[in-house]
């Protein structure tokens, strides 16, 4: 699966010779490898390679997946997403309850190619606004989504994404989530759009920041919600998603994820504190959300989740391009730490 054509690296996990879907490390390359071949779908869509030009099959080839269907933004008709189906050969092994998906549905993210490039960043900008569920990319994703578990029952489905590709992940799971259906899903380098907290090397200062932080975030929570809304009982929204653990990879040299270490861990410290209460407001809402929901204008946090299963790549990298890179999640030698954490 390793070639290198047109400047555009296609060296993959060839490490992987043996299959074992229970192996999280296994689990987690595929996941990643799929979501490289939507990348690698829209390249060849841009350069017009077709047929044995092509170099997007190999991605999913080599685990024994084949191309359902591809997912296009009707604004620019840019590949975003693809719906792959599981079909070993006959000979490869029976796989029927190995934890092995019948389908993923993958999306990708920001592409630096000028058929696509305008408009991922125009997603980018409504992501960063909190409006992507407002976006026609998402809505043919969720209907995608949809379809597919529809058919196929919810155990059998795993979403993945990188970066924006990530935040589309990470709202269909949502959406999902909310009517009690919980996808399997593997989320790498997911946005998280906040003051660059994380970057601080003073603890104390870090720490006194976040705790500033939530204190305005749950002023700001009560003082916008209505008499009528805190005398009546309301449903935490968190305690409806927090059976939901969406598998999160971070790497803490990527300032666009970062914040997810400090997000999760600051959770924790509060309730150590007693200071539970004060974070259980704070960690639902975002302080922007809040201010455009005040004016009106519909927004949800996307980047606020109850329960994950955060990976942190601890692996030294060279720079922000290697750090953000979807690439650097199925690599033989990495250096990985994982947190559970579940919204109490």
């Amino acid at each position: 699966m390793a070639f290198e054509r047109n400047a555009f690296s296609l060296s993959g996990p060839l490490h992987l010779t043996s299959v074992d879907w229970e192996c999280t490390h296994y689990r987690r390359s595929v996941a990643a490898s799929l979501v490289k071949g939507v990348y690698i779908l829209e390249w060849d869509r841009q350069e017009k390679l077709q047929g044995p030009q092509a170099l997007a099959p190999p991605w999913w080839e080599f685990f024994q997946f084949r191309l359902l269907h591809h997912l296009v933004d009707d604004a620019d008709f840019s590949i975003f997403g693809a719906i792959y189906e599981f079909k070993p050969q006959a000979s490869y092994y029976n796989y029927s309850g190995d934890g092995s998906p019948r389908y993923v549905i993958a999306f990708r993210g920001t592409l630096p190619k000028p058929g696509s490039l305008m408009r991922d960043l125009e997603l980018d900008l409504h992501l960063m606004k909190n409006g992507l569920h407002l976006t026609s990319r998402f809505k043919t994703a969720m209907k995608a989504v949809q379809n597919v578990v529809a058919a196929a029952g919810a155990s059998n489905v795993w979403l993945a994404g990188h970066s924006l590709g990530s935040a589309m992940a990470m709202l269909a799971g949502k959406t999902m989530a909310k009517t009690g259906i919980f996808l399997e899903s593997f989320l790498f380098n997911p946005p998280f759009f906040s003051a660059p907290i994380e970057r601080i090397k003073d603890k104390k200062v870090k720490h006194g920041l976040r705790i500033a932080s939530s204190v305005i975030t749950a002023g700001l929570t009560l003082a916008m919600t209505t008499k009528h809304q805190r005398n009546r009982a309301v449903e935490d929204p968190f305690a409806t998603l927090c059976a939901w653990t969406p598998r999160l990879f971070v790497n803490p040299a990527d300032p666009i994820c970062s914040e997810y270490l400090g997000y999760f861990e600051h959770r924790n410290k509060m309730e150590e504190m007693g200071a539970g209460i004060i974070e259980r407001l704070a960690t639902q809402n975002s302080i922007g959300s809040l201010l455009m929901n005040a004016m009106g204008m519909e927004a949800e946090a996307l980047h606020l989740i109850p329960s994950t299963s955060l990976t942190i790549n601890l692996t030294p990298c060279r720079g922000f391009r290697q750090a953000h890179g979807i690439n650097q999640w199925w690599g033989p030698d990495l250096r990985l730490r994982s947190e559970l954490y579940k919204y109490k």
